[in-house]
């Protein structure tokens, strides 16, 4: 486990996710960790890191300036780069980078964007190989000594005993035994968690169930139930230790499996796993995740080979679809309609996304349902309540607090949301990341954009109340309105008042349908008047021949319902003439 959760937690550095580096001055920035279902990229430790240096803008070939100075001499440290320090970028200091980047698991484009630039600037470690000489040599010999792979001297030359030392070390500690030092291997060897000589490895955890996991998320009561054979973590293929064994032996004991009982998940255990699947109803991936565990373990109905097989249930469709508007910093998630698309809203929450030089993940993600009631991020010692897994990189979850108490709360990532302030993760109130916690499950796919059109009445509608300084949350915590009914032959509010930016109400509600059904209005229908509303009316202003100034006063109400107000208002009713009788003359 040691070794694993100190891996990842170099993982998280190379993401760089989820961290505000606006939160420098509190020491409060943030790293969640990635999936070891990816194939992990390591990284140095965040104490290095510098993010007052990044530069605004990829650097790339015929820049200049002190920012290239900084990574030629950073790269030149790791001794990726051997040229002089001119602030020059040219070809040498291009492949460099490139070298840089295929090393730390990026594209090899040459371009110092954003998060190369992290990682350069945090980065202690470069390949080392057969042939190369020096004092990374010498530091990698020290260690191999200690952990007592390498019995020969320091000389700082890596050779021949070098190489086996390291094959050693490498197969030992689960890695690819190429025999050359990389950044992985390095990480691993220095972090102080890698497996002596003869030393045995320990399970990983689960998160769920553990206080700290592979993933640097530290779960607090999270209410778990122990079973008869509680769970403890997702076993696959390539997976080691007891749990293993004991899959095997149950499966043997079901009829599914008659290999040997070796602690040891390979094709034969993953084609055994899949058969029990499929013959128990479940769904056949050859992973031992927590149904196939409870079925084979803690379910009165497991079948064995034996039995009649059980059908696959019908598929459930998932509830939600989720959108991150990075350009409105707005999170939209979307309920199914009666012909099964995702188009009704359900929840409309403010959040902070990752800043222009550590974005959020642009794309289309499906979750697998990884969540933690609390998340520690090791290198900023911040925290968050409601952490829940987008992607191997970022998660949604709250704003950061200092520590794992209520009152802890950092005021600056509150104050920061709706404006892009993290290191990729999506940040929302404790209410949202609650609701999202509780409501968003494995199979949900969550669309992140940064091509949504600009709409402030959205953000005004959503934006975070008030903080109450006494007890360090929302003065009260954000509920949702009742929508106004809108008919579109109806009558609207009256009497009519003047309406601008800033105006709220069940007449702004009407006046944005209206100017909506008309083709006018394009933002979201909020019943708050701004920018969007503003143009709109201007709009309409203008092609109606009123001063378009957007404000909607009485002349532009009338004009705007003039159909509704011609067919409602009422026609006076004629004053008969009363003929006198003749008789009455």
């Amino acid at each position: 486990m040691k070794r694993l959760v100190a891996f990842v937690c170099a993982l998280a550095l190379v993401l760089g996710l989820c961290a505000s580096l606006a939160e420098t001055a509190d020491g409060v920035e943030e790293t969640p960790a990635a999936e070891t279902s990816q194939t992990p990229q390591p990284t140095a430790p965040e104490s290095s890191l510098a993010p007052e240096a990044t530069s605004a803008s990829p650097l790339q070939y015929g820049d200049q300036g002190d920012n290239v100075t900084l990574i030629q001499r950073r790269l030149s440290e790791l001794g990726y780069y051997s040229g002089s320090i001119s602030g020059n970028f040219l070809d040498g200091t291009r492949a460099a980078v490139r070298s840089f980047q295929g090393d730390y698991g990026l594209e090899e484009t040459g371009v110092v964007d954003g998060r190369t630039e992290a990682l350069i600037l945090s980065a202690d470690y470069r390949t080392l190989a057969y042939g190369d000489d020096g004092d990374a040599v010498q530091r990698l010999q020290e260690k191999l000594i200690e952990l007592g792979y390498l019995s020969a001297e320091a000389t700082g030359k890596y050779r021949g005993a070098t190489e086996t030392a390291v094959k050693a070390f490498q197969e030992h500690n689960g890695l690819d035994d190429s025999g050359k030092a990389d950044v992985e291997t390095q990480v691993l060897l220095f972090s102080g968690s890698a497996l002596a000589k003869g030393a045995s490895p320990t399970p990983t955890p689960d998160p769920e169930t553990d206080l700290g996991d592979i993933n640097d998320v530290v779960v607090a009561n999270d209410g778990d139930v122990t079973q008869d054979s509680a769970y403890t973590r997702s076993l696959s293929r390539g997976s080691q230790g007891e749990e293993v064994k004991q899959v095997q032996t149950r499966l043997t004991e079901l009829g599914f499996f008659d290999g040997p009982i070796s602690g040891n998940y390979m094709n034969q255990t993953v084609a055994a796993v899949k058969a029990f699947q499929t013959h128990n109803g479940l769904e056949s991936d050859g992973i031992t995740g927590p149904d196939t565990w409870n079925m084979m373990f803690n379910s009165d109905e497991v079948l064995d080979t034996s039995a009649t097989p059980r059908p696959t249930p019908e598929p459930t469709p998932v509830p939600y679809a989720v959108t991150v508007d990075v350009k409105n910093q707005v999170t939209t998630v979307y309920g199914l309609n009666e012909n099964g698309e995702y188009t009704e809203v359900v929840r409309q929450m403010i959040c902070s996304t990752g800043t222009v030089s550590t974005p959020s993940d642009v794309g289309e993600w499906v979750t697998n349902g990884r969540r933690a009631r609390w998340a520690y991020f090791p290198q900023f010692g911040s925290h968050a309540q409601y952490w829940t897994r987008i992607n191997e990189n970022i998660a949604f979850h709250s704003v950061i607090y200092n520590r794992v108490d209520y009152d802890a709360m950092s005021v600056k990532s509150y104050n920061m949301l709706g404006s892009r302030a993290s290191h990729g993760c999506v940040r929302l109130l404790v209410s949202d990341a609650k609701w999202v916690y509780e409501n968003i499950r494995e199979g949900v796919t969550v669309t992140i954009t940064e091509d949504l059109p600009e709409d402030e009445e959205l953000r005004m509608a959503v934006k975070q109340p008030a903080l109450n300084s006494s007890r360090n949350g929302p003065v009260t915590t954000p509920t949702p309105t009742a929508t106004p009914t809108y008919i579109s032959d109806g009558m609207p509010p009256q009497p009519f008042r003047r309406l601008q930016r800033g105006s709220e109400g069940e007449d702004v509600f009407w006046l944005q349908m209206k100017l909506k059904e008309l083709g006018y209005y394009t933002g979201t229908v909020t019943g708050g008047y701004y920018k969007g509303t503003t143009n709109a009316v201007k709009a309409f202003q203008r092609d109606n021949g009123l001063d378009a100034d957007g404000i909607a006063g009485t002349a532009t109400l009338n004009k705007l319902y003039a159909d509704i107000l011609a067919v409602n208002t009422p026609t006076p009713e004629p004053t008969p003439v009363t003929t006198p009788h003749p008789d009455n003359r």
